[in-house]
């Protein structure tokens, strides 16, 4: 296999899936490959047109659920952890009320990405709401929310991939 630079995105894929992402990497083909799939970019720059989107799809998927405070886009976080975005559950004590916030932070990485990606992070998200492990439940409900959930997931991590040795494609 060659180790030029084994795409540590797909550490959960098979052998030969990754040997055919590697490769795609080596022939150049990814960015043609996902650019035909996924033409252009997200619009969603901005901090509240992110969070108006999370919104509506907690609104129509999980309305029973623990509202969102805030969703933004976040330069500290790093996909070299393998996130792509974070939920935080915060508890204040505050005039002797308990208060609690659920937040979702994006990498700010993801400010340019086509609208079907953004929708699996931000679905992967809320499903956190929910379910706080990665378990059997909660990846049924990122496939409710999002019926490609797993080929976005997987395509998000080409993606990566392809950035890592290319660069930026939207």
């Amino acid at each position: 296999m060659n180790q030029k630079r084994q795409p540590n995105y797909l550490n959960g894929y098979s052998a030969q899936l990754q040997q055919q992402v590697q490769d795609l990497l080596d022939a150049g083909k990814t960015g043609d490959l996902l650019l035909k799939k996924y033409p252009a970019a997200h619009a969603l720059s901005g901090e509240r047109a992110l969070y108006d989107y999370a919104q509506d799809l907690k609104d129509e998927f999980m309305r029973s659920s623990p509202p969102i405070s805030k969703v933004i886009y976040d330069d500290k976080i790093h996909v070299i952890n393998n996130a792509l975005g974070l939920h935080t559950f915060v508890s204040r004590v505050q005039g002797g009320k308990l208060k609690a916030k659920n937040e979702i932070r994006i990498s700010s990485l993801f400010r340019r990405i086509p609208e079907p990606l953004l929708k699996m992070i931000l679905v992967h998200e809320l499903a956190h709401l929910r379910e706080k492990e990665h378990n059997k439940a909660f990846y049924k409900l990122c496939c409710y929310m999002e019926p490609d959930y797993h080929q976005l997931e997987f395509d998000l991590r080409l993606y990566l991939c392809h950035r890592d040795r290319f660069g930026e494609l939207w």
